[in-house]
């Protein structure tokens, strides 16, 4: 199963802009068990934040799933989730944009957003079919996808949604990183205690300490956990 890293695409453009360095985590950069394998790189962004590249293969690579966390601590700009899942016969796409900031974000950053869900109106939506903790913050310009044959439109969305993002960045308000990284460690703390699909599957797979380290310390950058 061919698929584009959205997370590799995200990293280039954003060195092109910031001095990134590459965390080294041990042996968290590499986690197998029960047939369910996880590759996670982090990088902390100078004068940004950090970023959280995470890739997992199971059933013999049949199934696939890439996740990108970009949590922006110098600006004031949403928490930025991505997510690819993949297999067999079927491709979903999430960009996900929760509100951690200091101050609210105008409509007019939105509006790029929603350009994007306007262009992809025809591809079926992906719907998780229940209530989630965090939908209260979550922006309705957010991406959701999913479907059969429609893998070269996801990655093109998701390049879009990652140049929007990174563009914003340029003229994104600064703030207290302080300030900024509580917010993104309540969000993380909250998807540890509330757990999810994902959230529970790591916990069983290799317990709830290594679960918790790995979502706020590598996939959120919250230094103190």
């Amino acid at each position: 199963m061919k698929h584009k890293s959205h997370g590799q695409f995200l990293l280039d453009l954003l060195s092109g802009n910031y001095k990134i360095k590459q965390n080294d985590i041990g042996a968290d950069a590499h986690l197998s068990k029960k047939g369910f394998h996880f590759d996670t790189q982090t990088y902390t962004i100078e004068n940004l934040g950090h970023l959280c590249i995470m890739k997992m293969k199971a059933m013999f690579g049949l199934m696939q799933m890439e996740t990108i966390v970009l949590s922006v601590t110098h600006k004031d700009v949403p928490l930025l989730n991505m997510d690819w899942v993949g297999v067999p016969g079927r491709q979903t796409m999430l960009g996900e944009l929760y509100d951690t900031q200091i101050a609210p974000w105008p409509d007019r950053r939105q509006q790029p957003y929603r350009k994007i869900l306007e262009r992809d109106g025809n591809l079926p939506d992906y719907r998780s079919g229940s209530a989630h903790w965090y939908d209260s913050i979550l922006y309705p310009c957010s991406y959701h996808k999913s479907g059969k044959g429609i893998s070269s439109r996801l990655d093109a969305s998701a390049t879009t949604f990652a140049r929007v993002s990174v563009r914003q960045l340029e003229t994104a308000p600064s703030c207290e990183p302080a300030v900024k990284e509580h917010k993104a460690k309540e969000f993380a703390e909250n998807l540890v205690s509330h757990g999810g699909p994902a959230v529970d599957q790591v916990t069983k797979l290799f317990g709830a300490e290594t679960a918790r380290r790995l979502i706020l310390h590598h996939m959120y950058g919250i230094m103190e956990y």
